[in-house]
């Protein structure tokens, strides 16, 4: 199995949002790599932020992210501990 750019884009915006706050958003500028700009209108039409460009994280989203900053933190302590 590969992981898409498009998938990769998503993941890159998810890890923009901070994880001890929920009041604080983020916004993806229009000058952004398009493939950023199109990530956030993607996960915004899945439900996981609040705007077209970012804005908060959704409950969702949050738990997404939540979970990739944990599946990261894993795999960097494993290759760490591999290499």
């Amino acid at each position: 199995m590969t992981i898409k750019q498009v998938l990769i884009d998503e993941l890159e915006v998810l890890l923009q949002f901070p994880l001890d706050s929920t009041q604080t958003g983020i916004k993806i500028h229009h000058e952004a790599r398009q493939g950023l700009v199109d990530a956030a209108q993607n996960l915004f039409d899945k439900g996981l932020i609040t705007q077209e460009d970012g804005g908060y994280l959704t409950d969702l989203g949050y738990e997404a992210t939540e979970h990739l900053h944990h599946a990261l933190r894993i795999m960097t302590s494993a290759s760490a501990d591999t290499a």
